[in-house]
């Protein structure tokens, strides 16, 4: 593998090439490659460009000559795509690695803007052909009306505007990569900051937090000055495209064919109806069992009853440890897969610094084998990321039958009901790192979380709602909508007075809103299919896993829809889903705070 730049690289970067490779050489195509070459420089546009090309030139005649010439640009997709994903995991897990932001650099400037226009030539081409020569419209219902949204959005203007943002991204990625807190004598990350906000001495919890919020804000500049750039880029890309703002275009982009953002705001407002009240109780007797006079940011992690913070585990192994006794017992498959993970070493888990803010899972789409990120220090939270990630994972590891790259990749709404579904059933494995007492006490915090979830979610949703919908916001007046939906949406009791700096850019710690604008929603429809499926394993366990193993294994083929149908489960964000799902929600965490 070797980078393509204007400029030869030096003996570092040879290094850092061999660094990458050595990394990911036990990765093997998941099938032999049949159109790309076994030596492609797939980081070369010299070597890259000319695949495009030989399909844009080859001879279609007939049905099965189509096929085959889909699923050699699936092949593509899937080489390129993972030489891509190899460069941005490298790039997450050292940003302050200049090698390595340079290789992803690089790929992002040069590949991408390439591939782009050449991509869209073959879009056009399929739907030609197959206009001549018809696919299975039931096999390639969804892949069809993908390839034609596609083709309908893409204009060749905002190839440049897209690199930009992504370069955009890279910086935001390594501003909250350096930011390191000097506490008590220690230099410690952002997530290791956390920790403290367990303690059960309120002073130090006070004085962490006030810490860790004072360096976000001596970055505050940037990241405006960063999202300001963004969201300009966003609103051209949005007018070339033939669109009146961003929103209504990035709606388009998610291919989000089967809810409007009319019913984004339908959830907004169930939310506020029927989950901020909930939200309130739950507060309301935090501070009735902390004995508090107002609940301060400070307060809303700790234990309410003063108990030190729970400590699943003191290094990394014993966290993979318990996690993959926890999927063997829950199913035999997922206990296989998560091992083969550990074994061929996809996990990158443990906090550091120069590590990138928070966790994701990513597919090596030629390898068709999924890799997980993520910041642990050893608190409850990180088994929760855990089985979250690795519920992305499995559906990797169960659609990785499919020849169709685009079929390997749900939709996004349905991926985070893979995730979050786990994360509930995972509660049965919290045995392998707590007594009976701790364990209930975790459930107790992960339902706690669930709510504050779907209140979070309203909250970051509906102020990006805002944003393109206004975009030629100031700051100031951003700043004034963040807090206003904040107090609207948010739900709790926490006393913020004397933080009115602190409140108003808390959203900048929310990477979603810089990197992936408008993909917050589905973690809230994703809750509420994940809820089902919970309710589904609290009455027949067995049942539960083999429905959500039988829908993960459809990857995208079919419609959103029919993925939650086929768990078992309804595609419904209403109040009349959300109210009773609630009601369990709240009658499972009243009696287990009992």
């Amino acid at each position: 593998m070797s980078f393509y730049s204007k400029k030869k690289c030096g003996s570092k970067g040879s290094a850092l090439v061999a660094d990458i490779q050595d990394r990911f050489k036990r990765l093997k195509p998941y099938a032999p490659r049949k159109f790309v070459p076994q030596d492609a420089v797939l980081n070369d546009v010299k070597a890259v460009v000319p695949l495009y090309e030989s399909l844009l030139g080859r001879e279609v005649t007939s049905k099965e000559g189509l096929e085959r010439w889909v699923l050699d640009s699936s092949e593509v997709d899937a080489a390129l795509g993972e030489a891509g994903s190899v460069l941005y995991i490298e790039m997450t897990c050292h940003t302050d690695d200049a090698g390595r932001a340079k290789a992803y650099q690089d790929f992002v400037e040069n590949i991408e803007p390439a591939v782009k226009p050449l991509a869209d030539q073959l879009n056009k081409r399929f739907l030609e052909l197959n206009a001549r020569f018809p696919l299975d419209p039931v096999r390639y219902h969804v892949y069809a009306r993908s390839v034609d949204a596609a083709v309908k959005l893409f204009n060749e203007r905002n190839v440049p505007l897209e690199t930009e943002i992504s370069l955009l991204s890279q910086e935001y990625q390594s501003v909250c990569g350096a930011m390191m807190v000097d506490f008590d004598g220690k230099e410690c990350t952002m997530p290791q900051m956390g920790k403290f906000l367990l303690e059960p001495d309120r002073a130090l919890r006070e004085r962490a937090w006030r810490a860790t919020s004072a360096r976000r804000l001596k970055d505050k500049d940037k990241l405006e000055d960063i999202f300001d750039k963004m969201r300009a880029l966003r609103e051209q890309v949005s007018l070339n495209a033939g669109f009146s703002n961003f929103r209504d275009y990035q709606f388009k982009a998610y291919q989000r064919f089967d809810y409007t953002p009319e019913d984004c705001k339908k959830y907004h407002q169930t939310v506020k109806e029927f989950i901020v009240p909930l939200k309130r109780e739950m507060d309301r007797s935090r501070q009735k069992m902390m004995k508090l006079d107002v609940v301060c940011p400070w307060d809303v992690a700790v234990d309410p009853l003063n108990r030190p913070p729970l400590k699943p585990f003191e290094k990394v192994d014993e966290l993979i440890n318990g996690v993959g006794r926890t999927f063997r017992g829950l199913d035999a498959d997922l206990g296989r897969c998560f091992d083969e993970m550990a074994s061929l070493g996809m996990l990158d888990l443990e906090s550091r610094k120069g590590k990138a803010p928070g966790g994701y899972q990513n597919t090596l789409t030629e390898a068709r084998k999924p890799f997980i990120f993520m910041n642990a220090v050893g608190v409850d939270d990180d088994i929760r990321t855990l089985l979250h990630e690795s519920g992305h994972a499995f559906h990797a590891f169960l659609s990785a039958h499919d020849d169709l790259d685009d079929y390997r990749h749900a939709p996004m709404e349905f991926c985070e009901v893979a995730s979050m579904s786990m994360e509930l059933m995972g509660d049965a494995g919290m045995r392998f790192f707590y007594n009976d007492t701790d364990a209930r006490r975790s459930t107790i915090e992960h339902l706690e979380g669930v709510v504050s979830v779907l209140t979070w979610v309203a909250v970051v949703d509906s102020f990006q709602h805002w944003i393109y919908e206004n975009p030629k916001h100031t700051r100031e007046e951003r700043r004034a909508a963040w807090v206003s939906i904040n107090k609207d949406l948010g739900g709790g009791l926490v006393d913020w007075s004397g933080l009115e700096e602190e409140r108003a850019y808390l959203w900048h710690r929310q990477l979603h809103i810089f990197e992936v604008p408008f993909y917050y929603i589905e973690y809230g429809i994703a809750q509420l299919g994940a809820l089902q499926i919970w309710k589904q394993f609290k009455e027949d366990p067995k049942r539960a896993v083999l429905n959500y193993k039988q829908a993960l294994k459809l990857g995208g083929s079919w419609p959103l829809p029919e993925l939650f149908e086929a768990a078992g489960i309804r595609f419904d964000f209403s109040k009349e889903m959300i109210e009773p799902l609630m009601a369990d929600v709240y009658e499972t965490w009243r009696k287990l705070n009992k």
